[in-house]
């Protein structure tokens, strides 16, 4: 061995732990990112199925979508739920949205930083 070599092995261990690691946790955040984007359009699509069956509201579809945001990502990701009726692909429909937090650094991020929505056709009155 080189002396001039001597104690590059930890150093260049480190520096490569280091690179790893920061790979390692990006694909991490980046899955826990999908994970609460897919869980909270699922929880609006149930609102909106919810809200579109007959005798229904809209705040029925909002509580729906509400509880099931809280009992899956938590309350803090239950905060900014709306629904409305609407027009949707020329159908009567009812749309739930949801403004939930971005999570940058674990399940914290800064708040309405994903918006998702979902729509259910409305069933007609028998």
């Amino acid at each position: 061995m080189n002396p001039a070599e001597r104690g590059s092995a930890p150093a260049e261990f480190v520096l490569t732990a280091v690179v790893l690691l920061v790979l390692v946790l990006g694909v991490l955040q980046v899955g826990a990112v999908l994970l609460v984007r897919n869980t909270a359009l699922d929880a609006v699509a149930e609102g909106a199925r919810w809200s579109a069956v007959v005798g229904n509201t809209d705040a029925d579809g909002v509580a729906r979508a509400r509880r099931v945001l809280s009992d899956s990502l938590g309350p803090a990701y239950a905060t900014a739920v709306t629904a409305t009726r609407t027009r949707w692909h020329q159908q009567a429909a009812t749309e739930v949205r949801a403004r939930i937090p971005l999570p940058v650094i674990g399940l914290f991020g800064p708040p309405a930083g994903i918006e998702v929505a979902g729509h259910a056709a409305v069933e007609p009155e028998p």
